[in-house]
């Protein structure tokens, strides 16, 4: 592509299943010739709770160095990946809060006219992957963003099974991420650039 696809890869994890799908999006949208920028959401929790589970506090430092996702990196960006565990069928609140500090790029109508995907973790199967995702592209309308699901584009997707966005059941911490996410994930990612370059290019 001439001019690169601009992708920001916004996540939030507690324990790093979902950081490791972003890791998986990220490096598979710059081998398509995206420029990335990995970025997490900002830790809501007080210091105590996170300390109280060891996964949990290993996560926490061995992402540190994972810059914080801020308004001005989605406003760079020409797509958006979002990435969050679910909580109660619902996105994580760190990453609504990351969302709902966008209001004002919102009423500038700077969210518009950009591609956005998600992909979710749940400890369960049957946990509330699809009404997360479902929530998070709620706010996506709100942008006039175009979403860009995987949808069942690909063989991969009759095996992951989630049309929505890639999606994982880490099982309370004891099934790692394996080849059927990485596949949906790299799936999704080349989705969102191919979609996204051609917009970009349209626009021009």
């Amino acid at each position: 592509m001439t001019t690169p696809v601009r992708l920001a890869v916004i996540y939030y994890s507690s324990t790093g299943f979902s950081a490791e799908i972003a890791k998986e999006i990220a490096e598979t949208a710059e081998k398509a010739g995206a420029e990335v920028r990995l970025l997490k959401a900002a830790e809501l929790a007080p210091e105590a709770a996170v300390a109280s589970n060891e996964a949990w506090a290993a996560h926490a430092a061995a992402s540190a160095g994972i810059p914080e996702a801020t308004p001005a990196d989605v406003e760079w960006a020409d797509a958006i990946i979002f990435g969050t565990p679910t909580r109660f069928g619902n996105i994580s609140s760190q990453l609504k809060q990351f969302i709902d500090t966008l209001g004002g790029l919102w009423f500038q109508g700077k969210l518009a006219n950009k591609v956005y995907s998600g992909f979710v973790t749940t400890a369960t199967a049957h946990g509330g992957q699809e009404s997360t995702l479902l929530a998070l592209y709620n706010s996506i309308h709100h942008f006039g963003g175009i979403v860009v699901a995987p949808g069942y584009t690909d063989p991969v997707k009759f095996v992951d099974g989630n049309p929505y966005g890639t999606s994982h059941v880490d099982a309370q911490g004891a099934n790692p991420v394996g080849e059927e996410t990485r596949n949906a994930a790299r799936h999704q990612a080349e989705r969102v650039i191919q979609v996204a370059a051609a917009l970009k290019a349209g626009l021009a």
